[in-house]
């Protein structure tokens, strides 16, 4: 979603072909997560369902129940994965509630999009029982520097810059200190929260600004400057340009 706004919606059927950086980071947060197996697991902005996927290999006996903002995901999410040991809803983050405390809660390239961390961290922890593991990963401060600048430079241009005159932008990429503050402040004890350089390649580059990192922006212009301004963007970057992720990384239990 964008920072501060309600959340967009995504093409969910291109965001799950071009979304390979986001599979392997997946792998990773689950693997810092204690499951036995038969676990109801929250999937905190879900998308086309990678993580969920993984989730529900290391829970045979378990539920995940996944949580996007966008229709089109979630849709996508359902038709791939939809069984009786999942559970798909379209809801904010920042308001969602499930009926039953999870007994954890995970969370892949999500929230950077949302500007408000305090009250979001509020909401995950009232969907957590007691002790609940809580396992994210965001874009964090630094994140896609590279990009940021080129995107800033082309949005400073015309025709485009009316469009984007007085918005601050889509991201939200905090720090670890004033995000184990506000952990703390919901409800948590904060075992570690770190930033992770993770470059990347994203391919085919134009398709993957389209669909994830330039979604916001394009929304934005008017239809006729959608593709120029990609254009404009994937010239700004370059020959072989890198995707310089930073990621944040979140291991905490809910008290």
């Amino acid at each position: 979603m964008s920072s501060a706004e309600t959340p967009r919606e995504w093409d969910a059927a291109t965001y799950q072909r071009v979304s390979t950086p986001h599979q392997g980071w997946g792998a990773e947060i689950l693997d810092r997560v204690p499951l036995h197996g038969y676990e109801t697991v929250l999937d905190l902005g879900c998308g086309s369902g990678r993580v969920t996927e993984q989730l529900l290999e290391r829970l045979p006996r378990g539920h995940v129940i996944g949580i996007d903002g966008s229709a089109a995901m979630v849709a996508e999410a359902e038709r791939r994965l939809g069984s009786d040991r999942t559970t798909f809803l379209q809801a904010d983050l920042l308001a969602f509630t499930v009926a039953v405390p999870a007994d954890a809660a995970v969370s892949s390239a999500t929230f950077h999009w949302i500007a408000d961390h305090d009250t979001l961290f509020a909401r995950v922890r009232a969907a957590l029982k007691p002790g609940a593991p809580f396992v994210a990963q965001c874009g964090g401060r630094g994140n896609i520097a590279s990009v940021v600048a080129a995107v800033e430079a082309v949005s400073a241009r015309e025709p485009f810059a009316p469009s984007f005159a007085g918005w601050p932008g889509p991201w939200n990429y905090a720090g670890p200190e004033e995000t184990a503050e506000r952990l703390e402040r919901a409800g948590f004890a904060v075992e570690r929260c770190w930033l992770q350089e993770s470059p990347q390649r994203p391919a085919p580059l134009r398709d993957f600004l389209e669909t994830v990192s330039l979604g916001a922006h394009l929304e934005r212009l008017p239809p006729e400057l959608r593709d120029p301004f990609l254009d404009a963007v994937v010239d700004e970057l370059g020959p072989d340009p890198m995707h310089d992720y930073v990621r944040l990384n979140i291991v905490a239990t809910a008290r």
